[in-house]
């Protein structure tokens, strides 16, 4: 099932790709680049989502950090 819903969203990504960028193809070409992109996008995609998990994590961290220095600052060191 996969595989039948990967060309059909191809398909239409496809259409849709080849419509806004103004490229006259013939169907079989359309479904490649829409299939070939839906691959792209998706690992581009799968790559922002784990390096803005790293960098979620590394700022909540500062920021864990920062909060633990100003409680140190207003209250323990006198």
């Amino acid at each position: 099932m996969p595989i039948i819903a990967l060309i059909v969203i191809g398909a239409a990504a496809g259409f849709l790709a080849t419509r806004l960028m103004r490229i006259e193809a013939d169907i079989p070409t359309t479904m490649l680049i829409g299939i070939v992109g839906a691959l792209v996008g998706g690992l581009i995609l799968r790559t922002l989502i784990t390096v803005m998990g790293w960098l979620s994590g590394f700022v909540g961290a500062v920021l864990g950090a920062l909060l633990v220095i100003w409680i140190w600052r207003t209250y323990l060191k006198r």
